[in-house]
């Protein structure tokens, strides 16, 4: 060992420390491939219970955020009374459309349905915004006499002879719906005519009760897509038209 080794002082050189790094949970997207899965194999599905199955487990929960982020990043809640109604309208518009969907086009599933979801709402909240601009206050002083004893005529209550016609025209056209379905040989189209029976027999538990929730509850209940429920409800039509001239039910 040489001098310069001898008095070379001893100094530890620290080892590097390897730190291992961990790993990044992967992102999970409410809206992901197979939410496109499903809803594709919901297109193609004929059984009515795997159908619901698929729905209410992967596509409903995909939709239910999908409308909730649109509605808190755009402020759509501002015009509406309850978060939850206009959610739940926008889900139900999603329902309506699964079946415009077409995977062969190229586009994704959460691209057209975000469009979708993104216009019903923008439409949804113009209307309002007329509708609330259409309204009078009743603290208005610009509210004239006549004005207001239209308003107050809205606060009354039916009379009794008004409710005893109502419930006689109720079942005269059930009368009539029984009619037409005796003249009905197609099973589409007793399928048809027994969902609308079943409509009026629950009419007062109904919740929404606008042109597209009937038509939504109509499809469920008869099991028929839009196009027979479409075909089917043009002959029952045609059979509504002819016996409604009759004298038993001349109430229409």
């Amino acid at each position: 060992m040489t001098d310069k080794e001898k008095n070379k002082p001893n100094i530890d050189i620290p080892k590097k420390i390897k730190r291992k790094r961990r790993k990044k949970n992967p992102v999970r997207l409410y809206f992901n491939e197979g939410t496109q899965i499903a809803i594709v194999e919901f297109q193609d599905c004929t059984d009515k219970q795997r159908r619901e199955v698929l729905y209410k487990t992967k596509i409903l929960p995909a939709f239910d955020k999908l409308c909730e982020n649109l509605i808190f990043m755009h402020k759509f809640q501002g015009l509406h009374k309850s978060h939850e109604d206009l959610k739940n309208d926008c889900i139900t518009f999603l329902y309506e459309k699964l079946n415009k969907y077409d995977e062969s086009r190229g586009t994704k599933a959460f691209s057209y349905f975000n469009v979708v979801a993104k216009n019903w709402l923008i439409n949804n909240s113009k209307q309002r915004t007329k509708q609330i601009r259409r309204d009078i206050s009743l603290q208005s002083t610009r509210i004239s006499h006549l004005q207001m004893e239209l308003i107050e005529q809205f606060k009354i209550l039916p009379s009794q002879d008004e409710e005893i016609i109502s419930k006689e025209n109720l079942n005269i056209l059930m009368n009539l719906l029984h009619k037409i379905k005796d003249r009905m040989t197609n099973k589409n189209e007793i399928n048809c005519i027994n969902s609308i029976i079943t409509l009026f027999e629950n009419v007062d538990n109904l919740d929404l009760l606008n042109k597209r929730a009937i038509f939504l509850y109509l499809r469920e209940l008869s099991g028929l897509n839009a196009k027979q429920l479409t075909v089917t409800m043009s002959s029952i039509k045609k059979h509504y038209r002819e016996l409604k001239k009759m004298e038993e039910f001349n109430i229409f």
